[in-house]
């Protein structure tokens, strides 16, 4: 059997040569072997650690190797040594060594399993230095010492001051907690807790002033997720308490007709659905039969009866295929137009700035002219949403994301061409206030 840091590598490899994203490499790998819980926590920790860590890793290289460019899998495990010593205190340094070392000779680079040891040890011996530099990094040049990009900490720290960048990186580079919401439609918040003590889960109870008492759960351990029966019967939704803000704002209310638009994978979806008890009628749209698969999917996991689904036409995938993969076809015929809807939800496709704690590549993928695009796509979505909300009725726009140009901006745009609309409530949730992930909404209704 594989040992975790050659899986780890493997994916490291196969994300560096621009294959998948790193979570979608993760999950392939994880379903191909049957490896125990712990060893599969250690893959995705030195797998998600060294591309978190990715640009202080490499500053530490740099360090030892006079800038020298090094041959890629060689720079993967010289990462994923550094990354044991300086960020995973329970590996024993020995261990972080030798296991490197001895990986990178299975792996055919004999001729440098020399430099790769001697740069390590090297390390070793000069961890309290080394400890200080970090700590002055992370102090004068905040992109490098907390692994995001440049042009990214600055426009932070022009919006938010140095101060709360630094809190809002250190937020990005901590693990995210994982959060369950109570599926009502169900069970009640008695019952389901009674199911995950007997299924071995430790959880807590959460609220915001958003949230309902007993509705959202903090997961501290558990089994695997899809091996519970609480999971596989729909007694709750994996979803993090930010994302709740946008159906609160939203009002669903029973009898009402309601449009979600750009709705995989269907947890605000289902959460209207358990809003209204699933009497009225809720239309699911997104941009590709494989997304909606998605929400039909969750929507019989967690009993929603209330959910017709159709194609968003003319809106180009957001997230494509995995590179090599053709595109898939629609399979679905775009939905016939439906009569004004009472309430719109319109959640975005953006740049995902609120949630880079969850998506860790995300910081090296995301780039400054995306915002001009996404900007263009956000407004053309809440350009339909106007074409299809009644009188007297109500859109909300949401994002995860924390840059003006893709949320205040877009909505001031939107009504200027749409004087019947006004604004009448907004709100951004900010990861280093709330302790939620990033998020903004803005609550529009047609007069």
């Amino acid at each position: 059997m594989e040992k975790p840091r050659e899986i780890a590598v493997r994916i490291l490899r196969r994300y560096a040569e621009g294959a998948d994203y790193l979570d979608d490499l993760l999950e392939m790998e994880l379903r191909r072997g049957a490896l125990a819980p712990a060893d599969r926590g250690l893959v995705q920790e030195l797998a998600f650690g060294v591309v978190r860590w990715q640009a202080t890793l490499d500053w530490l290289i740099a360090q030892k190797t006079a800038y020298r460019p090094q041959k890629p899998v060689l720079q993967i495990l010289l990462r994923l040594g550094l990354y044991q010593l300086f960020w995973l205190e329970r590996i024993p340094d020995h261990a972080a060594v030798h296991e490197t070392v001895e990986m990178a000779r299975r792996l055919g680079f004999n001729s440098q399993a020399g430099f790769l040891n001697a740069l390590l040890r090297g390390y070793l011996r000069e961890r309290e230095q080394t400890e200080a530099k970090l700590e002055e990094l992370r102090l004068h040049h905040p992109a490098l010492g907390y692994s995001h990009p440049d042009w990214l900490v600055k426009r932070w720290q022009q919006r938010w001051g140095e101060e709360n960048t630094r809190r809002l990186l250190e937020w990005n580079n901590t693990p995210p907690v994982t959060f369950a919401r109570l599926n009502t439609l169900k069970a009640d918040a008695a019952s389901l807790a009674q199911q995950w003590q007997n299924e071995g889960v430790q959880f807590v109870p959460r609220q915001w002033d958003w949230t309902g008492a007993d509705e959202v759960f903090e997961l501290k351990s558990h089994p695997p997720l899809a091996s519970l029966a609480s999971f596989q019967q729909g007694l709750f939704y994996i979803q993090d308490p930010s994302t709740l803000l946008a159906v609160q704002t939203l009002g669903p209310q029973p009898g009402e007709s309601l449009l979600d638009i750009c709705a995989a994978p269907g947890g605000k979806t289902t959460l209207i659905a358990q809003q209204i008890q699933n009497q009225g009628h809720i239309l699911a749209q997104d941009i590709s039969p494989t997304r909606l698969d998605l929400v039909r999917q969750n929507c019989d996991r967690l009993g929603v009866t209330c959910v017709q689904t159709s194609l968003l036409a003319g809106m180009a995938q957001e997230r494509g295929p995995s590179p090599g993969q053709p595109r898939r076809p629609d399979q679905t015929a775009p939905g016939p137009s439906a009569p004004p809807f009472d309430r719109v939800l319109v959640d975005a496709p953006c740049s995902n700035t609120g949630v880079m704690r969850r998506r860790v590549d995300l910081r090296w993928r995301v780039r400054p002219e995306e915002l001009e695009r996404l900007r263009r796509m956000q407004l053309e979505l809440l350009q339909r949403a106007a074409m299809q909300v009644k009188a007297g009725g109500t859109i909300v726009y949401s994002t995860c994301s924390l840059e003006p140009e893709e949320n205040r901006q877009v909505v001031d745009e939107f009504l200027a061409a749409h004087p019947g609309f006004r604004l009448t409530q907004e709100r951004t949730l900010l990861p280093f206030v709330e302790g939620v992930d990033g998020a903004y909404l803005a609550q529009l209704r047609l007069d």
